[in-house]
């Protein structure tokens, strides 16, 4: 009977969605500081070199991981939803995530990831390129949704205007300043609104 030559694009596919399987239950169970390469190739069942050949570190690894888990293979952001009604959307999107931060499963290898982006300037790159500024695009095309809807002014800052909902929220997450609970996803989208809407309306006095 002829050989039948092992099909290596499968193998390789396997191999490369188990290193970054492990990647993220290891960095859940042990930080992202006790994480090494040799750890995830073990756990993944391949040798050290076959991860090196597809990424130049653990914190490459973890971003590719990331974007696989919350924006699938295309690497392309849904969005925020889009009924019309700008801010139910927000705290819809708001609470959502708060119930993301609260599973260990999603929180975890994200706190490690941030390190990793804090730490190394060309995944800090990388990052900007692949997921933040494409998510960022996404996110103002919903508010220029509503600036077509008159929900939200014509000559909004739209950049400003995402800070200006989000930041709050990352801001309390990353460094602990209290607890993220549905409320204050609620809160916060509103007293956020509230005055972008009253800046312009100071502005047209």
């Amino acid at each position: 009977m002829p050989s039948i030559e092992p099909n290596r694009s499968r193998r390789s596919a396997t191999s490369h969605t188990a290193i970054l399987d492990a990647a993220v239950e290891l960095v859940a169970e042990v930080g992202y500081a006790r994480l090494s390469i040799e750890a995830i190739a073990t756990r993944a069942g391949v040798g050290k070199q076959t991860i090196y050949r597809w990424w130049p570190s653990k914190g490459a690894v973890l971003l590719d991981a990331f974007l696989r888990k919350n924006t699938g293979d295309s690497e392309n952001s849904p969005g925020l939803p889009d009924t019309g009604d700008l801010d139910a959307d927000l705290k819809t999107v708001m609470r959502t995530t708060i119930e993301e931060l609260h599973d260990p499963a999603f929180e975890k290898p994200l706190r490690a990831l941030t390190v990793a982006v804090l730490t190394d300037d060309a995944l800090a790159e990388e990052y900007l390129q692949r997921f933040e500024a494409p998510t960022r695009e996404v996110n103002k095309q919903r508010l220029r949704s509503a600036q077509e809807s008159g929900q939200l002014p014509d000559g909004l800052d739209l950049d400003a205007a995402l800070d200006a909902i989000f930041s709050p929220l990352t801001q309390r997450w990353l460094f602990r300043t209290g607890p993220l609970t549905a409320d204050y996803a609620d809160r916060t989208v509103e007293v956020a609104l509230d005055g972008i809407r009253r800046t312009d309306q100071s502005i047209n006095r």
